[in-house]
């Protein structure tokens, strides 16, 4: 268990990120001395080294075949649109001819999108975190003409590159029957770390395991500046949402204020785009000013679900105008024609990491004129905000209201400014060359999308944000999701790509259930209950009861695995058992819930632990050991009832509506003509109807 005791403690090795422009916004037709198979590819990382002089291809089964048939080492290397460093590793290495020749006369060499190729990133991730106990991108591997990896890395400056993969391919020449021995035995830690699943001790989930794991995880909070204590900062969104949901039921004081601070301090902070909305990916000091400029679709989008969520429960005003904001960029500078979403934004622009979003003074003064001097005060353009190269990130480190004290000035007035900077410092930046766009579509990032704007659409009733939604539903409906249940993870220019995977059912099946929430209509529940068929029949592993990550049908030499872990997106097996628990409710499927506890047993022992690890799964044990009710509305006035129910934070509740008489379980039989009535339940348990949002709400215990 050697393998699986290291990865344990490697859970959260996985974010070292930053980024660079892919300078897509140089249109200038150029003539390219190389071309290789990339040119083909769809995705903007791959195109991006097309014209490297290394003889790349992308990852395909042909690729075994060719290195089995030549007796060839094959080079991996895996990277992504935002990565910085992989690009730095382009420039220093791949787009030279010198490199290239040791390259291309040793190895097949082979490219990797990691986001549109997550299963071959987690396979040789998870070898070079057995062999050096970290991890990072660009990743590069050297396998055997199997595939299977023999050595690996992250990023290496030229000299060192050129030496370490000539090293190891002498060796494989003159000790092939030792280095095969080695890869067999890593082979063999891969295997045990991804699939070997053991319950521990078998741990039911109690109010008390619950408690033990959130006073662990208390110490780790930063109470003055959010987030975990020290830097970098990242957003983690799955964590926010469990601590909220835990603080709000338990009326944990500690957890709520972490919460609401965490909020507070992100949106106030450099991370934060206060021009134009939109988080970036994370922060790399202590009190989130000085961002890795890319913005990544999947942070935008969990990050709309916990604002929208904390205004529910904090009633704080700023979290509203983060959520428009964020909802204003996405929609802006992130969404196809088709109502599609695109992957992300790189940091840099003209190959500087955060030019398109800093400011000089100079330049401020020429544009604000007399309300340079305010605008400087609110933004920082100060000690505080100065960066580098005498550019300023805005941020802040006051409240409105404060602000509003110390410049004599009322809110309104404030408001009102604050609106007229941002739309002229707006249309300035749009005058700058753009960062590079990722536009490639994946259904899982989308779909994370969609969730967030459900959830904005609940705590602001706003029409427009619920048509996003059903806009980018609708795209997956038609585009990557076909009539057996089946999805596909990417799509780009009208193609649908690459098999999808766990992480694509399983977050658009809790997306398409919380459409049916807010919309009554059935078709987006048939739809999840489709592809929920199609996970058990293709994922479902019956021995352990959890769901591989990707189809156990699909005949390739890379390890599947379970994934467990929570991180910066939640473990596809915590959102499916999530979706179980909602689906046993609604179409009273017992059977659901049983697979779902018994895909916790093999998290309870861990989550007392690092519970910042499986906080999603610790969202569903708050379902299952806390009051969890079902609120089924059926009747002409039904909408209006639940939109005049639906006030505040209330994660304890599932919502199901109809305006007519409906086959679905939850609602069957109870529809009346000329009546509209409020069955609450706690599991299929419900009492006497009422026919008013108010004595529904006593029976919620909502208010008290």
């Amino acid at each position: 268990m050697l393998f699986f005791s290291i990865m344990r403690n490697l859970v959260f090795i996985l974010l070292l990120l930053a980024t660079v422009g892919c300078n897509s916004q140089n249109t200038k037709k150029m003539e390219h001395p190389y071309t290789n198979e990339l040119i083909n590819s769809t995705s903007p990382y791959l195109l991006q080294h097309a014209h490297n002089p290394v003889n790349w291809q992308p990852w395909n089964d042909e690729v075994i075949e060719q290195a089995k048939k030549e007796n060839k080492l094959i080079l991996v290397s895996i990277g992504y649109a935002a990565c910085h460093w992989c690009h730095v590793m382009e420039h220093e290495s791949f787009e030279i001819e010198e490199v290239a020749k040791v390259m291309n006369d040793n190895f097949i060499c082979v490219k990797v999108d990691r986001e549109e190729r997550p299963d071959v990133d987690h396979y040789y991730m998870t070898a070079v975190q057995l062999m050096q106990q970290r991890g990072g991108w660009p990743l590069n591997v050297i396998a055997l003409p199997d595939g299977r990896p023999i050595w690996g890395g992250t990023y290496f400056p030229k000299e060192n590159w050129m030496k370490s993969i000539l090293t190891v391919a002498d060796y494989y020449k003159q000790n092939q029957k030792q280095t095969e021995e080695y890869a067999g035995n890593l082979q063999e830690g891969i295997q045990q770390t991804s699939l070997t699943v053991e319950i521990e001790n078998n741990i039911p989930a109690s109010a008390e395991l619950l408690k033990n794991g959130v006073n662990n995880w208390k110490s780790r909070f930063d109470m003055k500046e959010g987030g975990s204590a020290g830097a970098p900062k990242f957003p983690m969104p799955v964590n926010l949402e469990f601590l909220l949901y835990y603080g709000f039921m338990k009326n944990d004081a500690k957890s709520l204020e972490f919460v609401e601070t965490t909020l507070e301090k992100m949106a106030h902070g450099g991370i934060y785009d206060q021009i134009g909305g939109g988080f970036s990916r994370y922060s790399v000091d202590e009190k989130w000013k000085v961002p890795h400029f890319e913005k990544m679709l999947y942070d935008n989008g969990q990050l709309l679900s916990i604002y929208s969520k904390g205004f529910q429960q904090f009633k704080n005003e700023e979290f509203k105008t983060v959520v428009y904001e964020t909802v204003d960029f996405l929609e802006r500078e992130l969404m196809d024609k088709s109502g599609a979403f695109y992957s992300s934004l790189d940091a840099d622009s003209e190959g500087e990491e955060g030019k398109f979003y800093v400011w000089n003074a100079t330049e401020l003064k020429e544009i604000l004129k007399d309300d340079f001097e305010l605008f400087s005060d609110y933004y920082n353009v100060n000690s505080k905000g100065f960066w580098e190269h005498n550019n300023y990130i805005l941020l802040r480190d006051n409240s409105d209201k404060n602000f509003t004290q110390k410049h004599n000035l009322s809110l309104q007035q404030l408001q009102q400014k604050v609106a007229g900077w941002k739309n002229i410092l707006l249309n300035e930046r749009a005058k700058r060359i753009r960062p590079g766009l990722d536009d490639k579509t994946l259904t899982s990032w989308n779909a994370l999308v969609i969730q967030g704007l459900v959830d904005a659409y609940k705590a602001f009733k706003d029409e427009h944000i619920l048509s996003l939604a059903l806009s980018n539903a609708n795209f997956i409906k038609h585009n990557v999701l076909q009539t057996n249940g089946k999805l596909f993870h990417n799509w780009k220019l009208g193609k649908a790509s690459v098999d999808g995977f766990l992480e694509d059912y399983a977050i658009s099946i809790q997306a398409f259930l919380s459409l049916y929430e807010v919309t009554g209509d059935e078709d987006w529940l048939s739809l999840g209950g489709k592809m929920t068929a199609y996970t058990f029949k293709h994922f479902y592993d019956d021995k352990s009861g959890l769901f591989y990550f990707s189809e156990k049908s699909v005949n390739s030499v890379l390890t599947n695995h379970f994934q467990k872990e929570d991180n910066v997106l939640p473990s596809s097996n915590s959102v499916m058992a999530n979706n179980l628990h909602k689906l046993y409710l609604i179409l009273g499927r017992p059977e659901y819930l049983k697979s779902a506890n018994k895909m916790l047993q093999y998290v309870t022992d861990s989550f007392s632990k690092y519970p910042m690890a499986y906080a999603n799964w610790g969202t569903f044990m708050l379902k299952t050991t806390e009051a969890y009710f079902e609120v089924a509305i059926s009747g002409v006035k039904s909408k209006e009832l639940i939109n005049e129910m639906q006030i505040g934070f209330q994660p304890n509740i599932l919502w199901v509506f109809s305006q007519k008489s409906s086959e679905i379980p939850i609602l069957k039989d109870r529809f009346f003509m000329g009546k509209t009535q409020i069955f609450v339940c706690e599991e299929g348990i419900c009492q006497m109807p009422v026919e008013t949002a108010l004595k529904a709400s006593k029976l919620l215990k909502i208010g008290e």
